[in-house]
């Protein structure tokens, strides 16, 4: 609460920069209540950024409807991780007015604590932003998007609202994994692509190089790339320009009451579900009735607006704009993304929508304590309305009581999410071990089943039945010298090599088909290790194969635990059943009895460690006599030990399950 009150003190002290200043301040309030309301006090970061961005306007702006669709334009910002998004998407802010110049600006629109604490964008953000040119003001919406792949779902749904992209590439390291992939999401979407090189004041900077590289990949005509560096501010004018002049107008229906696509969404605490969508004709204004296509379900338009970066309500939206909808939805079920929205009783042609996201990791999700379950519950369904590329289904285990099955679609993906719970709602949980999908077919009856559960691996004799494990094709980017090295770890990992080209002299593109199971872990650890950081990886699902896959059964004292158990291939079983062993011996307090920790496979051990047990010397009190005195005191007290081993219990910290994540 007092954080929370220093932050009243000092938004009430930000002086409106435009006759607009007082709505954006309004904003910047709203903003404030909504996370007030979180269990845990915003942090001092979050504030610092709030009250430097300064929510001015242009003073010609009166009102968004008198925009032309023809004078609006909509893109995103796509390029691999590190490449420069948030930094190119500040120096726009700062260069169109809408945030005041400063060296402070850092990330504006990454407005997570953990996308601040590791440098990384995570969730896509969108900021409308106006520019003169040619003495005409044009509307700019901006979606900055993440960079990694974990997080490729954001991209596409950002996409679907844009005509066009700047593609960014770093002048240093040039075109890599996610850089591919990104590009042919765009030219699938057939949205036009703008190429920026960035960091071209870089002492050690190739552009040349890179230029070439960019026309080489995708037949880029050279005078069409734009030279910048998003650091310093050079160039921003021409990418401005660029986004005028080669990004078409989003086109609009002229005969429908209102259209518009939902792709994003987040939870605000005092007013519920706020939607992120496309206006594709019409308008919308507060008061009017609205209704999902895919839920049939109504709801009252409570405010309309858009995201200046901060969040600014208007008297409409239009045809072509990007802007926020509050209609006092309060469930994840209710906010579909991809989802079209229409005026109640009107209804319109459905929009296509999106790709369900396919989740690629599973893991069990658990309170420290089972009071927190509620809390928990509650927690996890306002980030997954942030976030609805994660799956969710309750789970019961023996061992950690009732929780939550939750599938995301990489480890980064999974960390990202497991610790905005810690941070934005307080829940401290725990964390399984994570497993992949397979895919189970019973030889009887031809049944297939989906397992990506330890608990649910099928307990028939592995004659009755067939494994299928999901496979990824895998891209990497790297330089030509570490070609050695990467197709001895791809080979470790069971892969099986497609194709190596050449992107220059000097850069290698290969690509492997890989078992997800063996990337989802250490992989992206693995390939930066072995060629000191220089190396990309990017993966797409490709089908299932059938595979030797067994359970991992980890035992304690002879007592399954599911929740350290895992799904591994039988070559691999020993190997990782022992260093589950040995990294729970190392995470496991000890007792008054030996604690036996065990790793079985296909009903035979493979795997032990002992814990042993905290012993007192029951025999210092004998200062000689005969040797069955001191006989008898060892037996009477291994017959205790015995007896505490036959009905205590072995507690397992939370270190022990993320000690089991880690390779």
């Amino acid at each position: 609460m007092a954080a929370t009150h220093i932050a009243w003190k000092r938004v009430l002290s930000v002086t409106p920069h435009s006759v607009d200043g007082h709505a954006s301040l309004l904003g910047c309030l709203s903003m404030i209540r909504s996370r007030s309301a979180f269990q845990s006090p915003p942090s001092s970061i979050r504030f610092s950024r709030l009250l430097h961005v300064s929510c001015t306007r242009n003073s010609e702006i009166k009102d968004i409807g008198e925009f032309d669709p023809a004078r609006i334009r909509n893109f995103s910002i796509i390029a691999h991780i590190d490449h420069g998004k948030s930094t190119l998407a500040d120096r726009l802010l700062e260069q169109t007015g809408t945030i005041k110049k400063s060296k402070d600006n850092k990330q504006v629109m990454d407005r997570l604590q953990v996308e601040r604490e590791r440098g990384i964008t995570v969730k896509a953000q969108t900021a409308t932003v106006y520019t003169k040119q040619r003495d005409q003001t044009y509307m700019l919406n901006l979606i900055d998007t993440p960079g990694h792949v974990d997080f490729g779902y954001e991209v596409r749904s950002s996409l679907a609202a844009c005509e066009g992209v700047l593609l960014l590439v770093d002048a240093t390291q040039g075109i890599q994994a996610q850089t591919l992939a990104n590009f042919y999401l765009a030219f699938e979407r057939n949205l036009t692509i703008i190429p920026v090189i960035n960091k071209v004041d870089l002492p050690h900077a190739e552009v040349e190089r890179v230029t070439n590289e960019l026309v080489n990949a995708f037949d880029i005509d050279p005078d069409e790339i734009i030279q910048v560096s998003a650091k310093t501010g050079v160039g921003i004018d021409d990418v401005l320009t660029a986004i005028v002049d080669r990004v078409p107008p989003p086109p609009v229906e002229s005969d429908v009451a209102f259209k518009a696509l939902l792709f994003d969404s987040w939870f605000d605490s005092f007013r519920g579900v706020i939607n992120l969508v496309q206006v594709k004709g019409g308008s919308l204004r507060k008061g009017q009735k609205i209704t999902m296509a895919s839920t049939g379900r109504s709801y009252d338009v409570a405010e309309v607006g858009i995201l200046n970066p901060l969040q600014l309500e208007t008297t409409a939206l239009h045809g072509g704009q990007v802007g926020y909808v509050v209609s006092g939805m309060r469930q994840n079920k209710e906010a579909r993304v991809g989802d079209t929205i229409h005026i109640t009783n009107k209804p319109v042609d459905v929009l296509p929508g999106f790709k369900p996201a396919r989740c690629m990791v599973f893991c069990g999700l658990y309170p420290v304590s089972q009071e927190d379950l509620e809390i928990l519950a509650v927690a996890v369904e306002k980030l997954c309305i942030n976030d609805p590329s994660v799956s969710l289904r309750k789970e019961l285990s023996p061992a950690l009581g009732s929780g939550f099955r939750l599938g995301f679609l990489g480890m980064l993906h999974m960390d990202v999410f497991a610790q905005r719970l810690s941070q934005e709602y307080a829940v401290e949980t725990i964390v399984t071990a994570p497993s992949v999908s397979y895919k189970v077919i019973y030889r009887a009856d031809k049944r297939e089943e989906i397992v990506d559960n330890p608990a649910d691996f099928p307990t028939v004799p592995p004659r009755d039945y067939q494994i299928q494990e999901p496979m990824v094709i895998g891209t990497l980017v790297f330089p030509e010298q570490y070609l050695g090295k990467l197709i001895t770890l791809c080979q470790e990992r069971r892969g099986v090599q497609k194709s190596l080209d050449y992107l220059d002299a000097d850069r290698v593109v290969m690509v492997y088909r890989l078992p997800l199971n063996e990337i989802v872990e250490d992989f992206f650890d693995a390939v930066k290790g072995a060629t000191s950081g220089y190396a990309t990886f990017d993966y797409e699902e490709d089908g299932y194969e059938t595979a030797d896959i067994v359970k991992l059964t980890i035992a304690l004292n002879g007592d399954p635990v599911d929740a350290l158990s895992t799904i591994t291939h039988n070559s691999r079983a020993y190997e990782r059943g022992k260093e589950i062993c040995t990294r729970l011996k190392g995470s496991i307090k000890r007792q008054l009895y030996d604690v036996a920790i065990q790793a079985s496979s296909k009903t035979r051990i493979i795997a032990r460690e002992t814990i042993k047990a905290m012993r007192k010397d029951v025999t210092a009190k004998c200062y000689g006599g005969d040797v069955s005195r001191k006989k008898k005191l060892l037996n009477k007290q291994k017959e205790g030990k015995k007896k505490m081993r036959m009905i205590g219990t072995v507690e397992v910290p939370k270190d022990a399950f993320l000690a089991i994540m880690k390779r």
